[in-house]
Formats: C-alpha cells, sequence, structure tokens
C-alpha cells in the first residue's frame, strides 16, 4: 500500500503535522517493506504473546495469570484448526493466495510455525518455571506421580480401577486393529510393548483413548494429607496404571499425544437445500478433519515420534514437544476449583443505570431517553428483563431478535421460548455458521420451531453477526386508539449472559423511531430475502457500511487539508481490510490524526515516516476481552460516534450481515467517548504500543506520573456510584 499520487509528505511537529516545505531536506521516502501490510497470522501470534505476557506478570493474582495460560492454550488450538489450516491447505493444493507464490508461502508457512512453536515453548517455561513453583507457595500442588506418597498412590488406584480402567479401549495394533481414528484435540497414549499378545503374536504398538467424559483434573482429598488444594491430572493416574492394561507384558516406552485437525466446516451452497440438516451432517467430520499439529510429551522416544507423524502425514514443523500435559486449556478447571479467593482478581457486582432499578418499568425509562449499557461494569440484566418482560407482556405482539452465540443454557432463548408458546409472533434469526457454537445454535432453532416461532438462518454465506433485538408493543394512540409502538436493543456484543461478565461491549435500549424503523428492515430484508429499504440511521453491511465508512475517513481528509478539525478515534478487534487501511494512511498524510485500538490482528504499520506518521496503534489486554466496536470522527467539532457488531475486516464489510449505529444522545455520546475510548488512549499500565517495524512494545508508566489502566478506572468508577 503505497501513499495516493501527490499526497503531501508530513513531519511531526510540536504544533502538529505540517506540509514538509519545498526548501526542506527531504528523506528518502518509505521501501515497500516499510508499509508492507502485517500478516494476520503474524499478528495473531503477537498477540498470544501479549497475553501470554499477562501470564507472567506478577501483579496479576496467581490462578488468574494460570487462566491467562489457558486461554493461549485455547487460542492456539484455535489458530491451527482454522488459520493454519487455511495455509496447510493452500500449500498441499499448491494453490497459494493471489500475489504470491508458492515458495513465498512455503517460507511464510515456515516462519509462523517457528514463531508458534517458540510460543509453546516460552508457554510451558512459564507454566513450570514461574506459575505452577508460585502457586505451590501458596498450597495449591499440581502433583506429579513422582511426588504421590503410599496413601496417595493407593487412593489413585483405586480410582482408576473404578472410575477410569471400565471406560478404556486399549487398541493393539495389527491387520485387524489398525490405527484408530484419533478425534480432534483428544487425549491420547502411545504405547510400546514387550513380549508377545495373548495369541502369541509380536504385536509391540499399542493406543490408548483417555475417556472425554472424566474430569482433565481431580482435587485430592484432603485427608491424603497433600493440603486442601492438591490436584492430579488424569493423564498421570493412567500413565500410573498403564501396564494393568495390558497384563503379562511390560511397558517398554509411551507417551502422551494430540492431534489438531482442520475444523472448518465447508458446505457447498449450489448442493445445500436445506442449511440445518446439511450441517447437522457435517459436524461430526469437524472431529476427523486434516491432521495439521501433533503435541507429545516432551519426553516422548524419537522411534514412538517417528511412528506418530507417519500415521498422520505430517512432517517436523508439525512437531511440538510439550513439557506438560498436552492440553494447557484443561488446567482452567484447576483454577475453578481453588477456594483460595486471594489467588484471583476480586470479585465485583455490575452497576444498573438508575433509570433502569429493579423492578421498575424498562419500556417507560426507555421512552423518555436511550439508555446505554456498558458491560461488564454495568448489568446484562436489563437486556435479559427486555426479552423476558415483553414475553410476558400481554400488550407485547411480537419479538425479533437475532442469535450469534448465545450458549448451552440462555435465559434468553428460554423467555423467546416461553414467548412463542404464549403465541406471540416470535423471529429469531439463528446463524448456525457460528464456528464452535454451531450445535447448540442448532439446538435452540430446533426448540423454538417446536414452540412454534419462526426460525431464519440468515443468507446463505452470509454470516448474520448483527446483534439486534426489537419488541412491538400495542400502546394507546395519542388521538385515540392504538398503534403499535417499537423498542430496540442494539450492541456490539453477543446476547450471552456469561460473556457479558468478561468482554468490554456496548448495548443501546432505545425507542428512537428512526433507529427501530432500520432495526425492523434489517430484520425483513434477512427474512425476505428482499433488497434492504433505504436506512435511515444504521449502517449495514454489506451493502453500505464500508463506502460509508471511507466516506467519513475521506471528510476527514477534506478537513484536514482545509485547516478545520479533523480526528479519528476506533476501537475494534481486528484491522486488516485494505480499503480503510488505505484511506486511513491518506488520511494520515493529509495531517488526520489517527489513534486506534485494535486488540488483536492490525495489518496496518503506524508511524511509518513519510507514510503513516500521524497513526498510531494500540492494543489493551487485561481483566477482561476487549471487544467493544466504537468509531469517533471528528467532522469539524460535530463529533460523529458510532457503535457496531463490526471490525474492520474484509469478511465484516463484504460476507457478513452487520451494523453499525449512531450515538444520538448527547450524554451517551459523551460517555462512549470518555470511557470507551479515552480512557483507553491514556491507559498506561495495560496498553500495548504498536510500532513502524511491526513489534509491539508495552507501555510504561512515567516514573513520576500517575499509573492509568483503563479497565480498574472503569471498576472503580461503576464501583464508586452504584446505581448510575
Amino acid at each position: 500500500m503505497k501513499p495516493s499520487p501527490g499526497g503531501a509528505t508530513l513531519s511531526r511537529s510540536p504544533a502538529g503535522p505540517r506540509p514538509v516545505g519545498a526548501d526542506a531536506v527531504r528523506s528518502p521516502g518509505p521501501t515497500p517493506a516499510d508499509t508492507s501490510p502485517i500478516g494476520r497470522e503474524v499478528s495473531l501470534i503477537a498477540f498470544n504473546r501479549r497475553v501470554l505476557a499477562l501470564a507472567r506478570d506478577a501483579s496479576i493474582p496467581l490462578l488468574e495469570r494460570l487462566r491467562f495460560l489457558t486461554i493461549v492454550a485455547s487460542n492456539l488450538d484455535e489458530f491451527f484448526e482454522i488459520r493454519m489450516a487455511q495455509l496447510i491447505d493452500q500449500l498441499r493444493s499448491k494453490s497459494p493466495p493471489p500475489g504470491m507464490s508458492l515458495g513465498q508461502l512455503r517460507s511464510e508457512y515456515v516462519e509462523i510455525a517457528a514463531m508458534a512453536h517458540a510460543l509453546v515453548d516460552d508457554q510451558y517455561a512459564c507454566l513450570n518455571d514461574e506459575v505452577l513453583p508460585a502457586l505451590a507457595g501458596h498450597g495449591v500442588k499440581l502433583l506429579r506421580r513422582s511426588e504421590l506418597d503410599a496413601a496417595q498412590r493407593a487412593w489413585v488406584a483405586t480410582y482408576f480401577r473404578e472410575q477410569v480402567r471400565p471406560l478404556m479401549t486399549p487398541i493393539g495394533l495389527d491387520p485387524a486393529h489398525p490405527f484408530p481414528q484419533v478425534g480432534n484435540k483428544s487425549l491420547n497414549f502411545v504405547i510400546e510393548l514387550t513380549g508377545r499378545d495373548a495369541f502369541g503374536r509380536e504385536t509391540s504398538i499399542a493406543i490408548v483413548k483417555a475417556p472425554r467424559v472424566l474430569p482433565r483434573v481431580m482435587k485430592l482429598p484432603a485427608a491424603l494429607g497433600a493440603g486442601d488444594n492438591a490436584f492430579l491430572l488424569l493423564s498421570a493416574a493412567i500413565h500410573e496404571h498403564l501396564a494393568d492394561l495390558f497384563p503379562g507384558r511390560d511397558v517398554v516406552a509411551y507417551s502422551q499425544f494430540r492431534v489438531t485437525r482442520d475444523a472448518d466446516l465447508w458446505l457447498d451452497e449450489e448442493d445445500v437445500k436445506n442449511l440445518r440438516q446439511a450441517l447437522k451432517g457435517e459436524l461430526p467430520h469437524r472431529q476427523f478433519g486434516l491432521p495439521l499439529r501433533l503435541e507429545v510429551a516432551k519426553g516422548c522416544p524419537e522411534h514412538l515420534a517417528r511412528f506418530l507423524l507417519a500415521q498422520f502425514e505430517l512432517t517436523d514443523d508439525e512437531l511440538y514437544r510439550c513439557d506438560g500435559p498436552v492440553n494447557l486449556m484443561r488446567l482452567a478447571s484447576l483454577v475453578d476449583q481453588v477456594d483460595i479467593d486471594a489467588l484471583r482478581y476480586r470479585p465485583f457486582v455490575p452497576s444498573r443505570p438508575k433509570p433502569l432499578a429493579e423492578g421498575g418499568d424498562i419500556l417507560s425509562s426507555i421512552r423518555e431517553r436511550d439508555v446505554l449499557l456498558h458491560h461488564p461494569f454495568e448489568s446484562f440484566d436489563p437486556v435479559v428483563e427486555f426479552i423476558r418482560l415483553a414475553a410476558s407482556d400481554p400488550d407485547v405482539l411480537a419479538i425479533k431478535q437475532t442469535v450469534y452465540r448465545t450458549g448451552v443454557n440462555s435465559l434468553l432463548m428460554e423467555a423467546l421460548i416461553d414467548a412463542a408458546r404464549r403465541g406471540k409472533e416470535v423471529t429469531v434469526v439463528v446463524e448456525l455458521m457460528a464456528r464452535f457454537d454451531e450445535e447448540a445454535n442448532i439446538n435452540w432453532a430446533d426448540r423454538l420451531e417446536q414452540e412454534g416461532a419462526q426460525v431464519v438462518y440468515g443468507v446463505f454465506g452470509l454470516k448474520t453477526h448483527a446483534k439486534l433485538a426489537l419488541i412491538l408493543r400495542r400502546e394507546a394512540a395519542a388521538g385515540g386508539g392504538q398503534r403499535l409502538v417499537p423498542y430496540a436493543h442494539l450492541g456490539t456484543g453477543n446476547y450471552h449472559p456469561r460473556t457479558a461478565r468478561q468482554y468490554t461491549d456496548f448495548g443501546l435500549l432505545t425507542a428512537d423511531t428512526d433507529l427501530c424503523h432500520d432495526v425492523n428492515e434489517v430484520f425483513l430484508h434477512i427474512t425476505s430475502l428482499a433488497k434492504a429499504a433505504r436506512m435511515r440511521r444504521l449502517l449495514l453491511a454489506p451493502f453500505t457500511m464500508h463506502r460509508r465508512v471511507l466516506e467519513m475517513i475521506r471528510r476527514e481528509t477534506r478537513n484536514a487539508r482545509d485547516g478545520k478539525p479533523a480526528r479519528i478515534i476506533a476501537k475494534m478487534n481486528a484491522l486488516t481490510e485494505e480499503g480503510v487501511i488505505r484511506a486511513l494512511v491518506q488520511a494520515s498524510q493529509a495531517g488526520v490524526e489517527i489513534d486506534l485500538v485494535v486488540r488483536s490482528a492490525c495489518a496496518l504499520r503506524p508511524g511509518v515516516p513519510g507514510y503513516s506518521d500521524n497513526i498510531r496503534v494500540r492494543s489493551i489486554l487485561g481483566r477482561f476481552l476487549e471487544h467493544h466496536r466504537i468509531w469517533c470522527f471528528e467532522n469539524d467539532g460535530a463529533k460523529d460516534v458510532w457503535l457496531a457488531s463490526a471490525d474492520w475486516m474484509g469478511r465484516n464489510f463484504f460476507r457478513r450481515i452487520e451494523v453499525a449505529f449512531p450515538i444520538l444522545d448527547p450524554a451517551a455520546k459523551r460517555r462512549v467517548i470518555d470511557e470507551g475510548l479515552r480512557a483507553h488512549l491514556a491507559d498506561n499500565r495495560d496498553a500495548w504500543l504498536l510500532g513502524a517495524d511491526g513489534r509491539w512494545t508495552r507501555a510504561s508508566p512515567p516514573r513520576r506520573g500517575k499509573v492509568r489502566a483503563a479497565q480498574d478506572e472503569l471498576l472503580a468508577r461503576y464501583a464508586a456510584t452504584g446505581e448510575r
């Protein structure tokens, strides 16, 4: 991405950016390497490096540090299942992306694999050298087999005999027992045996699968003498008793192993007649997609590792030796079982906006003025109550809602089912292709349809990612008679009460006529597949959102060139769309000051002299997952503020149903700017800064200045105010 022809070259000065005069000494312009986009995979690895840094941060409570390690493990699983799967598929099919040779693709893959290997090594080093020893100092012990005393060994032996062994099916390999199907991310053991089997044959290799129905982390009874918080991995119990599975033979060598497979689902648009039925048929195959990564114990004998690589047709680049359990994500259950509050973040109780005091009339409050909710600092309960009250209110005739991720247990979904059971017109747009939530969403769709709700699955080929709910209520009209009055909720996050306590998001409850009109039109567009009506307020992808975002960036560009105030502040999860990046770079070259808060992948290189001088990019990582999408355009002092369900990525602009909505209420607008943007730009503790070289560095508080952490400040602010 090069600067636009004729664009002014800018330099920084205390008074702000200014065009370089003709008599100034010109430095060489940026090279293609200086301005090349940062690869998405590289950016995602860098994001997980930042999460790992939280696990190494001694100022964070110990159990939370362990949880951050499990988050890295979970993120890496998905990284391989989706991102690396695409790279490997391109290599295997010899079909590199446009503009890239096969050799370049192979080099890129080798580089990314090396980064992943280094990240995994550092992850286990953090676990073994820092987190586990520190936890042991507080009485939280993850015991090794060698550390068990006689009483503890006896307890493990009983547990194995009664709870584990009956569920296990060892497979001795021979022509009648070929290498078994190994499911995606399942825990298994490869075992080398001596002697002959019961039939006199020399079958030396066996495979044992750990039962998935058993907990991976067991808490030992305190009466065994190891304390109140002593744990043992299921894999350790199985290791201890592998020989019990093969009477009369000796175990020569063994290793736990785990294979990660391609988990993306593929459906042929031309062949699919019923998306739900097609998806039900496809989901079981996710367990047995193409192998991508083989994890083995660090001490796995070389010949057993070679044997497994051959079985899965993988190379050395795909072999990961783990200095500990091959699935660190399972340690999340240890975090949940420890009962030492001092090792966790201090609990907090989300506040409620004063107009929505518990037991009050939510709809009358919304009629009076828009209600902005900032999660998790403010409770998600009002959103649940909004739908539950609509379900029970006899004057509410219709409810419409989108569902992307809502969880296996959901009060919201139960409320929609209740509303359908009561005979209301309930329309639910269920996104069946929400990755890794497909099964839960299919189950909810089944239950909703059984109660008479109208369920649609969005637009095939375009994920419905917008977060919208609408109720239509019969109310008295001013001149007599009755009319249908709409109320809506629009948000940046999912209708998922659990993640609403872990993700930062904004939600808006409104009775604004134009906003509610547009929300209803979006539902009509999705269900009827007819052309979307002209929106009064909303931006709708894949139709108007990308164009309007570019227009707003270019308006700031013109204002800067005309000497008017020009500024862009935007917050999102990812920034990778080329057109938006080009427009931001051109705005920077015109003198627009641009601050971007991007949680994970960012392809734009900020601060490149002569290219992106006036762009700054930061990432905030803390207790909560930063999730809101906020856009603020100066607009010559008017400060246009938008909230959205969409990141600035190609998939969000062109391959999803997404919505962006303006914040019109002046007080709400000030809150979004203050709490969602300024607090994060002032953060000097949890912030990371992206350099022109593509490297992230952690912000450092000034030696004598104030330490600022946006999430902590917001927690303190809402705790102090209670009900707002």
